[in-house]
C-alpha cells in the first residue's frame, strides 16, 4: 500500500483540503504543550477543532496518556466518521495514531510532523504505539494515516538536538541504500544548516523508506531492514528510562548504528573505513552513550525483550556494505559484548 505523503510548505491549505474532502462530523487535534503554543496558531483550518493536549516527551507515550486521549475523544462525541489530526513529533504521531486506530475499531487520522524525527521516522510507515513496562514501543499496531503532510517550515525553531535526532534516521536509510547516499549525509553541516538541502535530503530519505515499506507493510520480511541500529538503540533508550532518565530516540539510534556497524564488521566483514567514518560523525555530533562492562548484562536482557527478538534470541539487521543488508541475524552474547567493548573504545568512553 502506497502511503499518501504530501510535501508542502502551505500546510494549512493542504490540511484543509483533506478535512473538507472527508466530510467529517468532528475534527480533533492532538498536540503537546509545545505544539499547542507554537504550531497550532499557524493552522487556521484547525481553529474549530477539539483540542486534546498531552505533555511532551517520550516518557509520556504511555498507557495513562493513551487512556486520557481515548476519554477525551469520547467526551467530544467522536464517531467512526471523525478525524484526528496528530500535530507534533514522534510521541504525538505514535500515540495519536494508535489512539485513532483503536478507537471504535479505527477512525481516520492525519499526521503533521513538526520535527525532523517525526517526519522521517514515526509519522511515515504505518507504525503506531506506546511504551509499556519500561520497554520502548512495546504495545502498538500497524495503521496507515489518511495522509502525512511533510514540511520544513517548523524546523528552524527546533533545538539543534532535535534536528540531529531526526537526521540519525536519515543516516540509517542512507546506509541501507548506497555508499553514495551515506557519504553525502556525512558531509551535512549542522553548524550552517541549509533547510532547502535538508528538505531535498528528507524527500530522498523517505523515498528509500517508502520503497521498503511498500514491499512489506507489516514487517514480515524486508521491512526489518529499517530496524538497523534499533536493536541496540532501543536497549540504550530503555536503559535510560530504567535509570529515570530519557534520551532522544535519534541519539539512541545513532549510537545503535555504531554498535551494529561493529557487529557488521565482526560478523560480515563490512568495510572498517565506513565504521570509523560513521563513529567519528556520531561522536562529533551526538557524543556517546556512557556504559561500562557492568551494564552489558542489563543491555543484553533489554535486547532479548525487543519486539524483533524470537525465543529470547537477539536479532539484528546488519550490513555487508552500504546498500547490501541482511535481516534476521541472530547475535550471541559474546559478540554483543565484544561489539560493546569496541564501541566504548572508538567512542572514547
Amino acid at each position: 500500500m502506497t502511503q499518501n505523503v504530501q510535501y508542502s510548505n502551505n500546510v494549512d491549505a493542504t490540511l484543509n483540503s483533506f478535512i473538507e474532502g472527508g466530510n467529517y462530523n468532528a475534527v480533533m487535534v492532538l498536540v503537546d504543550t509545545n505544539t499547542h503554543e507554537l504550531v497550532l496558531p499557524l493552522l487556521p483550518c484547525l481553529s474549530n477543532a477539539y483540542i486534546i493536549e498531552i505533555a511532551p516527551g517520550d516518557d509520556n507515550k504511555n498507557l495513562e496518556t493513551l487512556t486520557r486521549v481515548w476519554r477525551e475523544m469520547e467526551q467530544c462525541d467522536a464517531t467512526r466518521h471523525s478525524l484526528l489530526v496528530n500535530l507534533g513529533g514522534g510521541t504525538v504521531t505514535d500515540l495519536g495514531g494508535f489512539a485513532a486506530s483503536t478507537f471504535k475499531r479505527g477512525i481516520d487520522f492525519i499526521n503533521v510532523p513538526t520535527t525532523l524525527l517525526g517526519a522521517v521516522d514515526a509519522a511515515v510507515g504505518g507504525k503506531t504505539g506506546i511504551n509499556f513496562n519500561g520497554l520502548k514501543n512495546e504495545i502498538g499496531a500497524f495503521a496507515q494515516a489518511k495522509a502525512v503532510i511533510v514540511s520544513t517550515i517548523f524546523f528552524p525553531t527546533l533545538p539543534k538536538q532535535e534536528l540531529k535526532s531526526g537526521f540519525a534516521e536519515m543516516l540509517k536509510h542512507a546506509m541501507l541504500h548506497s555508499h553514495k547516499s551515506f557519504e553525502q549525509l556525512l558531509q551535512f553541516d549542522f553548524q550552517n544548516i541549509d533547510y532547502d538541502l535538508l528538505l531535498s535530503l528528507l524527500h530522498e530519505s523517505l523515498k528509500i523508506k517508502q520503497h521498503i515499506v511498500e514491499q512489506d507493510p507489516t514487517e514480515q520480511g524486508i521491512r526489518k531492514a529499517l530496524n538497523l541500529g534499533h536493536t541496540v538503540g532501543h536497549a540504550f533508550e530503555s536503559k535510560a528510562l530504567c535509570d529515570g532518565k530519557s534520551v532522544l530516540h535519534g541519539y539512541a539510534v545513532a549510537w545503535g548504528l555504531v554498535v551494529e556497524s561493529v557487529l557488521s564488521h565482526i560478523l560480515l566483514k563490512s568495510p572498517s573505513d565506513d565504521l570509523y567514518n560513521l563513529a567519528n560523525f556520531v561522536k562529533e555530533n551526538y557524543g556517546a552513550f556512557y556504559i561500562t562492562c557492568d551494564h552489558y548484562d542489563q543491555l543484553i536482557d533489554l535486547m532479548r525483550h525487543d519486539k524483533k527478538s524470537l525465543n529470547g534470541e537477539i536479532n539484528c539487521t546488519l550490513l555487508k556494505s552500504c546498500g547490501d543488508f541482511t535481516i534476521n541475524n541472530k547475535i550471541n552474547e559474546d559478540d554483543i559484548k565484544a561489539a560493546l567493548d569496541i564501541y566504548r573504545d572508538i567512542m572514547g568512553i
